[in-house]
């Protein structure tokens, strides 16, 4: 089958997506999420696939399991796997509307990963329209809580893996069009610092400020970066009132590191954490974490496909181990055949600058395309 003739219309593709990305789906807003999987849902069903919703947990949305109809549907097959929360917030259309200029698009999710998740999708559409039956039984699950590391979702997604040969996670392209054959170690952190309360303007130095306290150890931990392993606190929260010392202050931490062995030592670090004084306290729990995934044999022999049909498209694609963990982590460590970054060009993930090439939607889905067609 040549991907080539597969008749992707671009322009179509784009008004399908513009509907997933107006269906605004951050990850701590579980209704949300939810009729982001309805949308999902209905369009896996229209493409004939079998549906199971999988109730969501900790708070968090549902996930939504799709199969196709296969001859062989117990053989081990292709995972197609990806999330459909975002980091925005409901609201964000109003300052990020979807929007097309030129050869590029905007919207909240767009990139990471609404675009990859219907591209795939469209891919599987292409195939049943010219006929081509995929020599495995293909699959695609769908989650909710990606963007805070897959708490509520991590046994789904390595039980669903564990039966299957391949997986791919069609998560953004990287800058150079390549994709991922491996990914960073990352471990998430809980910051709390207590301190004393007081009256902030009659009786100032009789309190001792969570915030101040949390300040200082902001910059204890930023500065315990290495080339070999990272940290940086990305949320804090503290106070209600300015003329209280504030007792209590939380925060969130994140580190990352290319080899597992430094990152459990950043691990151990920041556990290893105190207050700065006796007068205050400052404690830091572990969060969830994601393996590192290494390249291995099995992903590289994944890699050479999908860059043999690249190449018949017209277009190179190279490999690397990235920083920005995804759900491959853990498919990776697992030691599942898994190619990660298979979804669309863009830049801006996370940002109000959030934007696709519009070009890549058919091309790589074309990719996709042949990839689930030629994987035996």
């Amino acid at each position: 089958m040549d991907p080539n003739a597969l008749p992707f219309d671009t322009d179509a593709m784009l008004t399908g997506l513009r509907e997933w990305v107006e269906c605004e789906s951050p990850t701590f807003d579980a209704a949300s999420v939810n009729r982001m999987m309805d949308l999902a849902s209905r369009a896996l069903v229209l493409a004939g696939a079998r549906i199971e919703r999988v109730a969501g947990r900790m708070g968090f949305g549902d996930c939504v399991r799709a199969s196709f109809a296969h001859p062989t549907p117990d053989v081990p097959g292709i995972l197609v796997m990806g999330h459909l929360d975002t980091v925005h917030p409901i609201g964000t259309l109003a300052k990020l509307p979807f929007r097309q200029d030129g050869q590029r698009a905007w919207g909240p999710g767009i990139l990471d990963m609404k675009g990859g998740n219907y591209l795939s999708l469209e891919a599987i559409r292409q195939l049943q329209r010219v006929g081509v039956r995929t020599r495995l039984p293909v699959t695609v699950l769908f989650t909710s809580d990606e963007e805070v590391g897959s708490p509520s979702t991590r046994d789904l997604i390595e039980a669903e893996a564990s039966r299957h040969k391949y997986v791919l996670v069609p998560e953004p392209a990287r800058p150079d069009g390549g994709v991922v054959t491996g990914r960073y170690a990352i471990a998430r952190f809980n910051l709390e610092a207590t301190g004393r309360p007081s009256h902030a303007g009659a009786r100032l130095g009789e309190g001792r400020s969570a915030i101040r306290e949390m300040a200082r150890k902001l910059i204890e931990i930023e500065d315990m970066t290495t080339e070999s392993c990272t940290f940086s606190v990305g949320v804090i929260h503290g106070g209600q009132w300015v003329n209280c010392v504030t007792t209590t202050c939380a925060g969130e931490a994140l580190s990352m590191a290319k080899r597992q062995e430094d990152l459990d030592r950043g691990v151990a670090a920041m556990l290893a954490l105190r207050a700065s004084s006796n007068e205050v306290q400052f404690q830091v729990t572990r969060g969830v974490t994601r393996p590192v995934w290494e390249p291995d044999a099995k992903g590289m022999a994944l890699y050479d496909t999908a860059r043999e049909i690249a190449r018949g498209l017209g277009y190179q694609i190279s490999s690397q181990s990235s920083g920005g963990g995804s759900d491959g982590n853990f498919t990776g460590a697992m030691e599942i055949a898994t190619l990660d970054g298979l979804g669309v060009a863009g830049a801006g993930a996370h940002t109000l600058d959030e934007h696709i090439q519009i070009d890549s939607l058919a091309y790589r889905g074309k990719l996709m395309a042949g990839l689930l067609a030629s994987l035996r």
